[in-house]
């Protein structure tokens, strides 16, 4: 399993983003140009110290990441405003990559013809959309979920004291 954020503008959510991957030993390919420099301090500030446990692969373009993609037989499922089917009917594999789009214009027609699967988050119809971290998340662990991804299960939680 693995995230590729197409060309991030908001280094705040890209760090929140690779600092969740890191948690999850969850692989994140970053497709150029991002709108900021990705050494930028807001990015730090947002993933802190976890950047350093995160495996993070930068493509120069779209057409470089894709090639490789599909060179290591990985299926391409774009996370989008624009799809029909819910991420939660959506039959996840370990080898899916779940792109994410710019947070101010998603990704161009010529990427929506690239991807295996379309899916979405269901949201009340008058709103527009999720910050991107946020549905990173939400499909992330359901992916996760389905796949019997997540590294480590908590242990025992312990119960809160009661008061009478």
């Amino acid at each position: 399993m693995r995230i590729a954020l197409y060309q991030p503008d908001i280094p705040g959510n890209t760090g929140t983003i690779l600092r969740m991957a890191a948690c999850f030993k969850v692989a994140v390919d970053v497709i150029g140009p991002a709108g900021f420099d990705m050494t930028d301090r807001r990015l730090r500030r947002s993933g802190m110290d976890y950047l350093d446990h995160v495996e993070l692969t930068r493509h120069i373009d779209f057409a470089s990441f894709d090639a490789w993609r599909v060179s290591q037989g990985l299926r391409l499922v774009l996370v989008t405003a624009h799809a029909s089917a819910s991420y939660i009917d959506h039959a996840f594999a370990d080898n899916d990559v779940l792109l994410l789009g710019r947070e101010s214009a998603g990704v161009p027609d010529t990427v929506h013809e690239k991807v295996e699967a379309r899916i979405a988050i269901p949201i009340q119809p008058d709103l527009r959309s999720l910050n991107v971290a946020i549905a990173a998340a939400m499909v992330l662990g359901e992916a996760l979920r389905q796949t019997g991804g997540f590294s480590t299960r908590p242990g025992p939680m312990k119960a809160a004291p009661t008061e009478l």
